[in-house]
């Protein structure tokens, strides 16, 4: 308790409200959590971060937590962020978004900061749902859900968010809910870690929007369906075609090293400048 208590008065900013406005049972709250105690675990200085989230409900973790921070303009985090890293590639750059704001608006955003494999750590809170402006569905919203702007279900289907980053070309990419808590500290610590473009998504409930709409009565019973329906991607492998179909796989899918963009810039910009150093020296 102790530690706990800790986190919080080094970690949250005092005087914003809390609690937070998340509704009950929202799974954020438990990122929030997650994402202090790895940055806490790994003693990063707070001088050294920044955090910079979207609109939406996980924009709120911008308002929250005692880091730099920058809460920028719907979908353009990632933007702000390559902005951020490629002028101060020492600092710790942590984007948050919702699955509207990477996958809609910003979805081309996510794609060519995965293929420019710039240093940052993206962590996408997938619920399948825009939850704070109405609960219209969104790009990883399953075919046949229902949603305000599908009351008769959703038509279209869904992105893959991992699927999406691996083929984009991301260095580290992860999936874990907030159901699976310890697992989900140590991805989070793991992509803070690595160099080039991390993305772990993040699996969580938004029962106020999503839940109570498609015959989930209750939050528990969302948690629930992480618990029986998520698999390690090694046991998933196992499992036949019929079977995978009813299953999400956990887990790190990519764990490759790549450079930074910021990294290899660096790299070329030393090269060139002793370029133009031995050619000034010759003439």
């Amino acid at each position: 308790m102790a530690q706990v208590t800790e986190l919080i008065h080094n970690y949250l900013r005092h005087n914003k409200k809390f609690p937070h406005v998340y509704c009950a049972g929202c799974g954020h709250g438990i990122v929030l959590g997650s994402l202090i105690r790895s940055v806490h675990g790994l003693g990063y200085s707070k001088d050294d971060i920044v955090l910079v989230a979207g609109i939406g409900c996980s924009g709120r973790m911008a308002v929250y937590v005692d880091f730099n921070t920058v809460h920028t303009t719907h979908g353009r985090a990632l933007t702000f962020a390559t902005g951020i890293k490629m002028a101060n590639p020492k600092l710790k750059v942590i984007v948050v978004m919702g699955d509207g704001d990477a996958m809609a608006i910003g979805g081309n955003h996510l794609i060519h900061a995965a293929r420019r494999n710039i240093g940052l750590t993206a962590l996408v809170l997938n619920n399948n749902i825009y939850g704070m402006t109405g609960g219209q569905s969104s790009p990883t919203s399953p075919e046949g859900t229902v949603s305000a702007t599908a009351p008769f279900g959703q038509l279209e289907r869904s992105f893959d968010i991992v699927d999406m980053a691996i083929t984009s070309g991301a260095s580290y990419v992860a999936r874990g809910t907030v159901m699976h808590v310890p697992m989900l500290d140590g991805l989070i610590s793991d992509a803070l870690e690595k160099p080039g473009f991390n993305l772990v998504e993040i699996l969580t409930p938004c029962h106020t929007q999503y839940g109570r709409k498609n015959k989930f009565k209750t939050v528990v019973d969302m948690y629930t369906w992480y618990k029986t329906n998520t698999m390690k991607r090694e046991l998933y492998a196992q499992k036949s075609p019929e079977e995978q179909q009813k299953l999400t796989p956990i887990g790190v899918f990519r764990d490759e090293g790549w450079p930074g963009l910021e990294t290899r810039y660096a790299q070329l910009r030393t090269k060139l400048q002793e370029q133009e150093s031995c050619q000034s020296s010759a003439n």
